[in-house]
């Protein structure tokens, strides 16, 4: 069980976390160019955060990635520091509300294994992106979300990636609604993002930040 094995990092370094869940559509429709791309953004975020002292110490990632058989492939917390981006294999259905009721369960394990270990948090992130429509039962999964976020336990950025992904249902996850990927800009989504957590790693506790606009990346249109 994972309360019987201590996380080192956290004995380590005790600098104020960020915990920030990646929850990557993976299914079929996102092979070839498009996990391609996903997997260089992802790189590109590793890179940007690793390049930051600040953030590289306290910012904490966790990658959730579904996909095959309605499959939900959860990794490990780990600091940027420590940090090295999954292998991402594109197949499958895409079970949306799966991934993230995984993503909110991971969310409130890490907060009490932070508070366990006498460590200080900002507000967790959750960033999902898909490409299609849920191929499970998203409704719980949506309303979990919007009940989190209004309780102030997560901030979560729902991500529309493609014509055909239905940024309507993503829109559910979230009081702030969904934003549409220009193309297949993941490199300038995942630097945005990296941008985004550094402000709010640097941001004083309870102190209201500002995120870097998104027209690097985001599109207008879907």
């Amino acid at each position: 069980m994972s309360e019987l094995i201590p996380d080192v990092s956290l004995i380590d370094n005790a600098e104020e976390r960020v915990p920030v869940v990646l929850v990557l559509d993976c299914s079929g429709s996102m092979g070839g160019e498009p996990i391609a791309a996903l997997q260089q953004g992802l790189a590109a975020m590793d890179a940007d955060l690793k390049g930051d002292p600040k953030a590289a110490r306290s910012v904490r990632v966790l990658v959730v990635q579904y996909g095959g058989d309605d499959e939900v492939e959860v990794g490990q917390w780990q600091d940027v520091m420590d940090f090295a981006p999954p292998r991402l294999v594109a197949n499958g259905r895409t079970p949306t509300g799966s991934a993230m009721q995984r993503a909110l369960d991971e969310i409130e394990s890490q907060k009490e294994e932070l508070r366990r270990n006498g460590i200080a948090y900002k507000r967790p992130l959750i960033y999902l992106m898909s490409d299609g429509v849920p191929t499970d039962d998203f409704e719980g999964a949506s309303a979990r979300s919007l009940a989190a976020e209004a309780a102030n336990k997560v901030a979560i950025f729902p991500i529309a990636v493609g014509d055909d992904a239905d940024q309507g249902i993503l829109s559910k996850f979230s009081a702030r609604g969904a934003l549409h990927l220009d193309g297949l800009n993941f490199k300038e989504l995942f630097l945005w993002l990296s941008a985004s957590v550094k402000v709010v790693s640097q941001a004083a506790q309870g102190q209201a930040v500002q995120l870097p606009p998104t027209s690097s990346w985001a599109s207008t249109t879907v």
